[in-house]
């Protein structure tokens, strides 16, 4: 009996999991508060699945020393080439989309390939610090193992190799 009950366990529930993931269930809902407000990208989450370039806006954040991550350079050619640059870069890689693009602004979401889990990725120019401030958060979860700060390092390596 309990080889069968551990057997359901490691078999059943990682299907269970997968299933769930392509049918949607795991994709949460996009916060309602993106965007830039008085010069602020969204604050970083209060569990470990987030980074943010503005986290030190934040010094009472419990999550503010893991969240902290530079914020990228603009290019010479300026903001919006900048911004043009970032989106090119972005639609390079698998499961992420952007879906609005200004000439300073952009957000993006990113999934993943089996369990389609969603993160929301933002960047801003900030013209006062002459830089693109960022965000990039998972919509569930309270972990995220490292995978929005890999994702963006990623970014920022293409990003700095683009032209």
């Amino acid at each position: 009996m309990f080889y069968k009950l551990a057997l359901l366990l490691i078999v059943g529930l990682p299907l269970l999991l997968l299933g769930a993931g392509q049918y949607g269930m795991l994709q949460g809902q996009a916060p309602q508060d993106l965007g830039v407000t008085d010069g602020r990208l969204k604050l970083p989450s209060l569990s470990r699945n987030s980074v943010s370039s503005q986290a030190s806006l934040y010094p009472d954040h419990p999550q503010r020393v893991h969240a902290q991550i530079e914020p990228l350079p603009l290019k010479a050619s300026g903001a919006p080439a900048s911004i043009s640059a970032l989106a090119r870069v972005l639609s390079q890689l698998q499961g992420v989309t952007v879906v609005e693009q200004r000439s300073d602004y952009l957000r993006a979401e990113a999934q993943t390939r089996w369990l389609k889990f969603v993160d929301d990725l933002e960047f801003w120019i900030d013209p006062a610090r002459g830089v693109i401030e960022l965000r990039s958060a998972s919509r569930m979860g309270q972990e995220d193992l490292g995978a929005n700060r890999a994702r963006i390092e990623a970014i920022r390596t293409a990003y700095l190799a683009a032209p």
